[in-house]
């Protein structure tokens, strides 16, 4: 096999694999899963801010 014939099944194998993963990306199974991702950012800064506010109660009450 020659030097094209490589190139060949790998620029094959290249496409598949970018098939599959814009498949799996746009999958509405995985939707959940991303949104949840996207939103885990504001869930922390919620828990964040209610450690501090507490902390705050905590020391104005000494």
């Amino acid at each position: 096999m020659d030097y094209i014939t490589w190139r060949s099944f790998y620029t094959v194998l290249v496409f598949v694999l970018f098939i599959g993963v814009v498949w799996w990306a746009f999958s509405k199974g995985s939707k959940k899963r991303f949104d949840e991702a996207a939103n885990s950012i504001f869930d922390e800064d919620k828990k964040s801010n209610l450690n501090d506010s507490t902390k705050q109660e905590s020391k104005n009450n000494e």
